[in-house]
């Protein structure tokens, strides 16, 4: 990307401590060599960065000028704007049975197994799910390994995760896995109050598990925790510089995955670190030498950013985004996959053959097998996403569902748009249901004026008036056409099919 040119000679000021622990400064100067380089991606001269070496601090810094516990965190602005940098591919990474097993009741060994099946289904011929991950701690998880590795899949790759303990690391070389995902908690909060050790004690404790398991040939996926509340430059860059240094000792690559544990992460342009998802990206690629293929954004939902900020790290250079099926994980959950593979389409302008109809299968299984309830106005998998209730929305769709209807939701989720009879469906929510449900052919299809229609409504009418609240379910509509169909001689063309 960067073509040298010539060099530049600075003079620097050093800051030291003077005779009996007085502050002094002295100025020496010392000349290095920042290089001038060609980007060939702007084909503009650019002064080479400043190296960032590790700020091992007495005193843990903990942001609380962004983080009062007291208060509401702030969001604070220096208007330092990072440009938007989208590798040339881009994927989808998965949780679902790590983080995604972290808030719910484990799955089963065969449930495990038959959703690893669907998301190779999902992600598609070019395997846009890349990767999944699994606990290794119990039976049933590794059972589950095994059973996974079985299929044969080359997507999504079947890897791990670990705690930073060569002990959990022997359970990775046990199975024979490729890669393994560490945690690296890298705030202050995490190495001061939870390991309680200093910045260089963590910094040498996580390389050294870093290099046994390169010591071995697997590849590292190190998941930097907290890291919207760590120190960017005092901390996380200078860590990755040296993992940097071990991917080219050992010749294996070293993944950094950038977690938003807690959900601060912001996507505005702007913001500062280290909440600002562009700022982090860009100091990973620009300052820490980091490659795109090996940066992914990990987000929790905690302040409605998941979506957004997983996005936004595909905006700024990272390749991959790690994704939960519905979004299930700690607390709020995590960023739901399914979201993500529209948001891929939504950039790309393709599916790039990922099968969509996929997700429908999926959450029909969690509800069927799992006894896992979507929440009914889920984006793309609840019971009422595409389900309309007003009746001037119904009597749009009924003259054309693109008006009301976010893209052909049949032809991509087998979910054709739907509306509900209540007291506010009016004549044409009830002719469109009719239709929708019994998939009457347009030919056969009745209008807002039919008598079938007409006599529903009247009867609708007076449910509410006799005080009823309730949606009108489907078994009760369907009990209610059959009786004025026979009252009235009608036959509709063709019924639904359970």
């Amino acid at each position: 990307m960067h073509e040298k040119i010539f060099t530049l000679k600075v003079k620097i000021c050093i800051h030291g401590t003077g005779v009996n622990g007085t502050s002094a400064m002295a100025e020496r100067r010392i000349y290095v060599m920042r290089e001038v380089v060609m980007n060939k991606k702007t084909n503009l001269l650019q002064l080479e960065e400043h190296f960032y070496q590790l700020a091992d601090v007495k005193e843990p810094n903990v942001f609380h000028n962004l983080f009062p516990y007291d208060e509401i965190p702030k969001i604070a602005f220096n208007d330092r704007i990072v440009p938007h940098n989208m590798p040339e591919n881009i994927w989808i990474t998965d949780t679902t049975f790590r983080d995604g097993q972290q808030s719910r009741a484990p799955y089963t060994t065969e449930q495990i197994v038959t959703i690893y099946d669907y998301l190779h289904r999902l992600g598609g011929p070019k395997g846009l799910i890349r990767q999944s991950e699994f606990f290794l701690y119990s039976k049933k998880d590794r059972d589950a390994v095994y059973k996974c590795l079985e299929r044969g899949y080359e997507f999504p790759e079947v890897t791990s995760w670990i705690r930073a303990s060569k002990k959990d690391f022997q359970l990775v070389k046990d199975i024979g896995l490729k890669e393994t995902g560490i945690l690296v908690s890298c705030s202050d909060y995490h190495i001061f109050y939870k390991l309680k050790m200093t910045r260089r004690e963590a910094m040498e404790h996580y390389l050294s598990v870093v290099r046994e398991c390169m010591e071995t040939g697997v590849r590292p996926r190190c998941h930097l925790e907290d890291i919207t509340r760590s120190d960017i430059y005092g901390f996380v860059i200078p860590f990755c510089l040296e993992l940097m240094k071990l991917m080219e000792e050992y010749q294996i690559p070293v993944k950094i995955r950038v977690c938003d544990t807690m959900g601060y992460g912001v996507n505005f342009p702007g913001a500062v670190i280290p909440r600002s998802i562009p700022g982090i990206i860009y100091g990973l690629m620009v300052h820490a030498g980091v490659p795109s293929e090996l940066i992914e954004f990990h987000g929790h939902n905690d302040f409605y950013k998941a979506v957004n900020n997983s996005t936004t790290a595909w905006l700024y250079g990272a390749c991959g985004v790690n994704c939960s099926l519905f979004g299930i994980g700690e607390r709020t959950g995590n960023t739901p996959l399914e979201a993500m593979v529209f948001e891929y389409a939504q950039l790309r302008g393709t599916l790039d053959g990922m099968d969509t109809t996929v997700i429908t299968e999926l959450a029909e299984y969690y509800e069927k097998e799992i006894g896992y309830k979507v929440p009914s106005r889920t984006p793309f998998v609840g019971k009422n996403f595409n389900v309309t209730r007003a009746g001037i929305h119904a009597d749009g769709m009924l003259k054309n569902e693109e008006i009301y209807n976010i893209f052909d939701t049949e032809k991509f989720l087998n979910r054709p748009a739907l509306v509900s009879v209540s007291n506010t469906s009016g004549v044409a929510g009830i002719a469109y249901w009719i239709n929708a449900y019994y998939k009457l052919p347009k030919e056969a299809q009745v209008d807002k004026n039919s008598d079938l229609v007409l006599a529903l409504k009247a009867w609708v009418d007076r449910e509410y008036e006799e005080g009823r609240v309730t949606v009108l379910t489907d078994e009760e509509l369907v009990a209610k056409i059959e009786s004025v169909c026979e009252e009235l001689h009608i036959t509709l063309q063709q019924k639904a099919v359970d």
